[in-house]
């Protein structure tokens, strides 16, 4: 077993126009401070990360990890959540989506779709160029308006909709074989890959690709009633990446998990800053832990609530006070008995 890496802070929800948040080294200086180790960062932000650049140049790569760690932390991931959003996007969202893309790629869903492969292509070897393993992100939705079986699908959309986007996953998920990072599916509701279920499925049509992995974020499982403790014992194996995020979901005789159209302050499920929500974070982190989980945990902060600052603050300390610091020897060690085969047959009446 090996102790979990953090604690760290993924940045995007704290990206903005104003000191500390507006530049790399001011936010990681602002994120050493609370206590953090590592920063996982978004790419669709050229004032943190120029993903083509970090991917093409190592001496650029180079340079903003030494920036970084000039500042007394690591880079733990890059995201791609936004750019493999558009890898694959049914035409019903088509205008919500073009917000994610370059205006030269807007009201253009074909061009708009190369160019997100490409960004995710490029994580790849950033990935690679920065020293990294693994990668996060979205796996686009092709089926997710049909969600609800009403009105009745047609036969077979669901198995065309996975090949499809099998399809479309396949040469990315080839290529981070190539640059040796694990691609990590953030499963998310409006993904395709929202569940174990869907997650499944799309292995099986990229034929259990060993780079089709997984971020593992319970919130998102608390909001669908799902059992998020037993996913882990599930998928532990394709597990490589954790969002340390809490969410609870308090249903009343009016409103459950589709939330009527609410906002987030107003619905019955809703995410929540560390602490203030219904995850059993002590059990995530001892399963995690029994499993060898490698990688980080990382706090991705959203809340309906609670101001952002006073959130970082508070989910430092929460996941360093959450992080098992592995034993080296068996708590009963005092009682051994050594180590004699003569005698341990002798015990079992072999001799």
């Amino acid at each position: 077993m090996r102790t979990i890496k953090g604690p760290a802070i993924f940045l995007a929800q704290f990206i903005g126009d104003q000191e500390p948040f507006n530049n790399l080294t001011s936010i990681c200086k602002w994120a050493k401070g609370l206590g953090y180790k590592g920063v996982q960062l978004p790419t669709n932000d050229a004032r943190f990360i120029d993903l083509k650049k970090a991917a093409e140049s190592k001496t650029y790569a180079d340079e903003i990890k030494g920036q970084v760690n000039a500042c007394g932390l690591e880079i733990t991931e890059l995201s791609t959540h936004l750019q493999g959003q558009l890898v694959a996007v049914n035409p019903v969202y088509d205008s919500l989506f073009d917000a994610f893309a370059p205006d030269q790629y807007k009201n253009n869903p074909s061009e708009r779709q190369k160019w997100a492969v490409q960004q995710v292509k490029y994580a790849a070897k950033a990935s690679q160029n920065l020293g990294l393993n693994a990668s996060v992100t979205f796996s686009g939705a092709l089926l997710w308006p049909m969600m609800y079986p009403w009105p009745q699908r047609p036969a077979g959309l669901v198995e065309t909709g996975f090949a499809e986007l099998a399809k479309r996953w396949t040469p990315i998920l080839n290529y981070y074989e190539e640059c040796g990072i694990d691609l990590c599916y953030e499963i998310h509701p409006g993904e395709d890959l929202h569940d174990g279920i869907t997650y499944e499925m799309f292995l099986d049509h990229v034929k259990q690709h060993p780079r089709a992995c997984l971020l593992y974020d319970p919130s998102h499982f608390v909001l669908q009633c799902l059992d998020y403790l037993e996913y882990i014992d599930n998928y532990h194996e394709r597990i490589k990446m954790f969002h340390v995020k809490d969410a609870e979901f308090n249903p009343t005789g009016k409103q459950g998990v589709y939330g009527g159209y609410q906002n987030w302050v107003d619905r019955a499920g809703r995410f929540r800053s560390l602490g203030d929500g219904q995850v059993d974070f002590k059990s995530i982190f001892s399963k995690l832990t029994q499993y060898d989980y490698t990688g980080w945990a990382v706090l991705e902060w959203e809340c309906a609530l609670k101001n952002s600052e006073d959130g970082a603050r508070e989910g430092s300390e929460f996941i360093k006070n959450h992080i098992i610091r592995v034993t080296e020897k068996a708590f009963d060690d005092f009682a051994a008995s050594g180590s004699d085969d003569a005698f341990n047959r002798r015990l079992l009446g072999l001799d």
